[in-house]
């Protein structure tokens, strides 16, 4: 049977469109999967969802699909994504919207929904994974709840023969053991090649960074052409054996090297990796160089997958007030480590430091500490220096107050100050919990322009 070849199309929401381009026109692919949603994008989309009902999606997914839906569309490639956010129907409309301006005469996208489980959460006092509290210390806080759906959330969706499928929440390598499944026909508990295919799903979810970005350290690791890194695709064989490699003439480099270092991203157990799919068992993978830029991996198997899903909650969490200001030339630290301390006593001031006093913060030199705290960078002497100080406070009206603080150094502090900056953000906090699949229910929608 022909290997079937899956690209990836995006490492995470803010990543390059031409490598996805590239792979759309000239990789010859079955499928082109965008992973496009961290745990916290999720919850600001809600935000924007909130403020505006047709918002909630990623910013840039009519932007992704303007470059590469004619060519999917051409070549038979279906495109895989969970760009969807917050709002994944106003996303498969955007998508007909762009279809309609690139005058394509039929398009068929699959929206899969299912994975808000806000309203569970909010009945159910879960506990927190990596906590000892419970959502409950949440109420009042939480704004999103969303699982993470697995590969059979996608299996009806890649049955309609549509050229898009469009998801929120969906665990990241789950997109790419989707088609895998629904291709070769693996059966739900063939645990064995499903931890194949989540070989296949973790090395190409990140996109660039298996293909070298990321790896580059110049003098110990050096990566080829990194301006234009190709992205990944695989070839896949029914028994999930893959080869991972790249475009030929695209900058990087697809190596044992590379693929190691991707193969322990985010994995704490490598022979109990888990997943909604499977539990994976990386431990005896191995990788083989067959050629430039062509890498064998094999080995990986897995067990029965987890009763519960994991969800990842979004709340607020307060602000982060922020102000920074720089100091050059002779002498520079020090007038800068005298800006600290001013900076420093003010926040002990209750009176001077509007309410300030006693709350978390950080006060650094950029440049000297900022990075690896005290204890390093203490024998050279920086030209320039530029502070930094962060609080974290419970409303906007002092965290503006933290700026106003480091603006007032102007006239109040050292000699020579200059580029006061100032800003305030809200922080939205992720935690996760486990949801029991029986409350979770997933659901695909077909929406269909033709002409």
């Amino acid at each position: 049977m022909t290997p079937y070849r899956i690209g990836s199309g995006a490492g995470y929401a803010g990543d390059r469109i031409d490598p996805a381009l590239d792979l759309a026109e000239r990789g010859e692919l079955d499928a082109l999967v965008f992973e496009c949603l961290a745990e916290r994008t999720i919850a600001l989309a809600q935000l924007r969802r909130a403020s505006d009902p047709q918002a909630g999606y990623d910013p840039m997914l009519q932007a992704r699909m303007r470059a590469v839906l004619s060519a999917c569309v051409r070549n038979g490639v279906t495109v895989i994504t969970n760009m969807g956010a917050a709002n994944p129907m106003a996303a498969g409309q955007a998508v007909l919207d762009v279809a309609r301006e690139l005058g394509l005469s039929r398009l068929r996208v699959a929206v899969v929904t299912g994975d808000d489980v806000l309203p569970w959460m909010q009945a159910n006092d879960a506990p927190l994974i990596d906590s000892p509290d419970t959502v409950r210390r949440l109420d009042g806080r939480l704004i999103s709840a969303n699982a993470y759906l697995g590969a059979d959330a996608l299996l009806p969706a890649l049955q309609a023969d549509v050229n898009v499928i469009i998801t929120g929440r969906v665990a990241d390598p789950s997109l790419f053991v989707a088609p895998l499944m629904a291709h070769f026909g693996w059966a739900p508990d063939d645990w064995h090649r499903l931890g194949q295919g989540l070989l296949v799903g973790h090395l190409l979810e990140c996109a660039a960074q298996v293909s070298g970005g990321y790896l580059a350290d110049p003098g110990h690791v050096d990566v080829p052409d990194l301006h234009r890194v190709g992205f990944p695709l695989a070839e896949v064989s029914a028994d999930g054996s893959v080869v991972v490699t790249k475009l030929p003439g695209t900058g990087g480099r697809v190596d044992r090297l590379s693929c190691t270092a991707q193969l322990l991203y985010e994995v704490e157990d490598p022979a109990h990796y888990l997943q909604a799919d499977v539990v994976g068992d990386f431990s005896q993978v191995r990788f083989s160089e067959l050629a430039p830029d062509r890498v064998q991996a094999q080995g990986a198997s897995g067990q029965a997958r987890p009763e519960h899903l994991k969800a990842t909650l979004g709340y607020r969490d307060g602000f982060i007030g922020e102000g920074q200001i720089s100091y050059a030339g002779p002498g520079a630290r020090a007038r800068g480590e005298l800006a600290l301390s001013i900076l420093r006593q003010r926040l002990q001031d209750a009176t001077l430091s509007h309410g300030l006093s006693g709350l978390e913060h950080r006060a650094e030199l950029i440049g000297v500490n900022a990075m690896h705290g005290p204890q390093l960078g203490l024998d050279r002497e920086p030209y320039e220096v530029r502070v930094r100080l962060a609080v974290r406070c419970a409303n906007r009206a002092q965290a503006e107050a933290v700026g106003q603080e480091v603006e007032a150094l102007y006239l109040n502090g050292p000699a020579g100050g200059g580029g006061v900056t100032q800003s305030v953000r809200e922080v939205i906090a992720a935690a996760s919990a486990l949801v029991p699949r029986s409350a979770v229910h997933a659901r695909c929608d077909i929406l269909e322009w033709t002409v």
